[in-house]
């Protein structure tokens, strides 16, 4: 396994953010975790990219612990935040170069790779085209293709498709479904039909508990529910009298 979460808490002035969380992930995988607002994705994410440090308990990322070796799990791994981090005055390809430059890579390098991630994302036309310009779509693609740049095996992706139109959203789908298999991704979104689209497993988390683990055919034998909205309704229910 790719990762297994053991025991992982974080709690801030005594409130319980993630409680006891365990679990594992395999490699190449697209898992999802779902949660209201609250529920304890985001700071997963936070712990599991060693932006934060757990209360206690551990996750082994690649076999490295973020407790014990978080300088070396960070190597492995890269995140695309909910606020895009593209500079508004650089262009498209100064962005990914200026990324790549900062892991180390030379002015013919960060070019190369440039090159590479704009023609993967469907940015090659836009090169020139400076971030404040960019479309909201078209600026989450390369939050995204900035995130790749430094090849990590382990991505996260923090409500990558949050305030994009339905168009923009089936394209960054598309892009996504393409990486499937190549590196394993973390998903957290609000957005049902993402995850029926996209997720090989789901993490229903509710109040910092996992409280359902599955594919969607596993989630909907456990609930009896057809369509993951009611089965996340039904779920989030239960969990709230637990």
């Amino acid at each position: 396994m790719e990762i297994a979460i053991k025991e992982l808490t974080k709690t801030f002035k005594g409130r319980i953010a993630v409680d006891h969380l365990s679990l594992t992930i395999g490699q190449g995988e697209f898992f999802a975790l779902l949660g209201e607002n609250g529920a304890g994705k985001t700071t997963t994410i936070k712990l599991l990219s060693c932006l934060m440090k757990p209360t206690s308990g551990d996750a082994i990322m690649l076999g490295d612990s973020i407790v014990e070796n978080p300088q070396a799990v960070k190597k492995k791994l890269n995140i695309s935040p909910q606020e895009t981090a593209v500079a508004r005055n650089l262009t498209v390809k100064e962005n990914l170069e200026f990324i790549a430059k900062i892991y180390g890579s030379d002015k013919r390098e960060a070019e190369q790779k440039a090159m590479g991630l704009m023609d993967k994302f469907g940015l090659m036309d836009r090169a020139k085209s400076k971030g404040r310009t960019l479309s909201g779509g078209l600026e989450r693609r390369l939050s995204i293709a900035m995130a790749m740049i430094s090849e990590p095996e382990i991505i996260f992706l923090d409500e990558p498709t949050v305030g994009l139109d339905v168009r923009a959203r089936l394209d960054l789908w598309q892009i996504l479904l393409d990486l499937k298999g190549q590196i394993t991704i973390i998903l957290t979104t609000h957005y049902l039909e993402e995850v029926e689209a996209l997720a090989d497993r789901i993490g229903i988390m509710h109040k910092g508990r996992l409280h359902a683990l599955g594919t969607l055919e596993e989630l909907k034998e456990q609930t009896g529910q057809a369509k993951l909205q009611d089965i996340f309704l039904q779920l989030t229910a239960e969990a709230e009298i637990q």
